[in-house]
């Protein structure tokens, strides 16, 4: 296909796909002539990769490009590459307070959780840093009740971390698995939140009604 139809099927303006082969984010088409190029359904699959991470992942071009390098690199795995995917979206919006003696207790309190589910992370984990941070502020917010209860949450998130997976397994290659992390984690964040919600107002109504 010519570019004017990728960018039909992919809904990005022509511009953008040669600004993004320009920054290396997209393989170039094959050149046909000096001022025409064909593209296959590999640019559109790639396409949409790239529109996830810059407009919903909210990533930088440069760190597009990181993982972008990532899924083409013949000696990345596709547990490297689907964890490269998830660094992009690991966040807590909770001020960090690294120097803090709490949260140094409160890092080794994740990581003795990790143990007891017998999780295989590393301690370089980002989501070690963010669940760390969150746990030390409900700890400040003298939360506790809800910091103790660490187990029982860590159940349910491995129950829908096994229900991610099994869709991120079924997608047919490793830039269609990378958007499932993406988009899964983010949007997926989004819909548990109001998953939890429904499930406190229904539960709520039978307790103190």
């Amino acid at each position: 296909m010519r570019i004017a139809e990728l960018s039909r099927l992919s809904g990005v303006p022509a511009p953008t796909i040669k600004y993004y082969v320009r920054e290396s984010l997209l393989a170039p088409g094959e050149r046909t002539s000096r001022n025409q190029a064909q593209y296959d359904e590999r640019h559109v699959t790639r396409l949409r990769l790239i529109r996830a991470l810059l407009e919903v992942g909210g990533l930088s071009v440069a760190a597009v490009r990181d993982v972008i390098a990532a899924l083409d690199s013949p000696e990345t795995g596709t547990h490297k590459v689907l964890g490269a995917a998830q660094q992009t979206v690991t966040a807590t919006g909770v001020a960090g307070h690294h120097d803090e003696p709490c949260h140094q207790e409160a890092v080794a309190e994740i990581r003795a959780l990790v143990e007891r589910q017998g999780w295989t992370v590393s301690e370089h984990s980002p989501a070690l840093t963010a669940a760390a941070e969150v746990l030390g502020a409900l700890r400040r917010l003298g939360q506790d009740d809800f910091a103790d209860r660490l187990d029982a949450y860590a159940r349910a998130a491995d129950a829908v971390a096994a229900t991610d997976l099994e869709i991120v397994r079924k997608r047919p290659d490793a830039d269609s698995m990378a958007e499932a992390v993406i988009l899964g984690n983010i949007l997926g964040d989004a819909l548990l939140a109001a998953l939890r919600r429904l499930a406190q107002v229904h539960r709520s109504g039978r307790l103190f009604e």
